[in-house]
Order: C-alpha cells, then structure tokens, then sequence
C-alpha cells in the first residue's frame, strides 16, 4: 500500500507584513544615518562631534520611525474596522443579497454558478463575515493591520540600520572617515536588499542594486550639502 505523501508549500504572504515595515525601517536607519553623518564629515566637524549628531538622529529617528508607522498602519486597520462593520450589518439585514453577491464573485472567479451558489452557502454557513472579508473585501488574518507590531518592528530595525554606520564612527578616525562610513554603509544596504529579497522570494540581485544606488544618491546629495555649508562657513 502506497503512502501518502504530504505536500508542503512554503508561502511568504504571511510575512509581508512585518518583513516590509522591518526592511522599511532598517533601509531609512542606514541611508538617513550615514547620509547625517557623510554631509556633517564634508562640513568639517570633529569626530565627538559627527558622533553626538549620529546618536541623535538615530533616537529621533527610531522614534519617528515608529510613530509614523503606527499612524498609518492604524489608519489602515480602521479602515478595514470600518468596512467589515458596513458588511457585518449588510449580512444582518439583507443575507439574500450577500450570499447572491458572493456567489457571483466565485462565479466571476471561473467556478460554475451552480457550484458557486453552493460554495457561498456553506461558507456563509459556516462564518459568512470572514467569506465576505475574504474574498469580497480582500482582507485576511496573514495581511491584517497591526499598528503595534508594525511600530515596534520600525523602531527596532531603523535603530539596528542606524547602529551601523555610527559603528564605523567608533572605530575609523581621520580625515577619510565620511569615505569610510559611505563605503560601510553601501555593503551594509547592499547586504540588506539581498536579505530581504531572499525572504520574501523577490530577486536578491536586483533589490542589492535597487537600495544600493538609492542609498549612494542620498548620500552623495547630503555629502554635496554639507561640503558646501563647510566651505560657506
């Protein structure tokens, strides 16, 4: 007798959430730091100095980081709050209605009408809010909003990304120090986008490149500022 072999797949929805405040945080922690530290070197600060400005933009950012985050992830679990008390009181007064509408989104989906209507009948049966929510609304437990998660993963990440070139600050002196840091933090960003790519099964080569240049750019932009604030003053 032949045994039944269990068929596993791995997907990465259910990390979606987490992954892109994660990614998100750690990106704006390395550009937004080294991009600090790069435009203060080119102005000509002290060591102590660049240090004292890095730690604070790192606190303020982690901050921000996880205000903002959870601003608009809460704004976005209202939403959803919202339109599933609409559909909860649309199944209440009118089940007819919702279970025809239902039945045509399946249909619309390529099943026949007739296996539709019995398909909408027995998950209405069974929790017709979460059919609704599902497959008429989009909305299901591995992508639902959660503010609190998404502003503690923000923080942490941005503070982690921040650590980095702040690092290098540490432990490189001299008058190269903002070549260093700039070096450092593209392998780190590089590093990041192969990561994160690799996790959510998106292409690693690609997503290196993609937050490398970007990171170079701001960088770069920040570093002109500075060189020209320097030489003004």
């Amino acid at each position: 007798m032949a045994k039944t072999r269990h068929h596993k797949e791995h997907h990465r929805t259910s990390r979606v959430g987490w992954l892109r405040a994660a990614v998100l945080g750690a990106n704006d922690g390395i550009v937004s730091t080294a991009s600090l530290i790069v435009g203060v070197a080119a102005a000509g600060a002290e060591q102590q100095t660049i240090l004292l400005i890095g730690i604070a933009g790192l606190v303020a950012g982690a901050m921000s980081m996880a205000a903002g985050e959870y601003v608009s992830v809460h704004s976005q679990a209202d939403a959803e709050a919202a339109d599933l008390s609409v559909e909860k009181e649309e199944i209440s007064t009118d089940p007819a209605a919702e279970l025809r509408e239902l039945a045509s989104i399946y249909v619309k989906r390529g099943i026949e009408p007739a296996l539709a209507q019995r398909v909408a009948e027995q998950l209405s049966a069974y929790d017709a809010l979460a059919a609704h929510a599902r497959d008429e609304l989009g909305i299901t437990e591995e992508q639902a909003a959660r503010p609190i998660q998404a502003a503690f993963s923000s923080a942490a990440s941005f503070t982690v990304g921040a650590a980095l070139p702040l690092l290098i600050v540490m432990l490189f002196q001299g008058s190269k120090l903002g070549y260093a840091v700039s070096g450092a933090s593209l392998v780190f960003l590089a590093l990041l986008g192969a990561m994160s790519a690799r996790a959510g099964g998106a292409n690693v080569l690609k997503a290196a490149v993609r937050v490398t240049f970007w990171g170079a750019f701001a960088m770069a932009i920040t570093a002109g500022v500075g060189k020209l604030v320097g030489v003004a003053a």
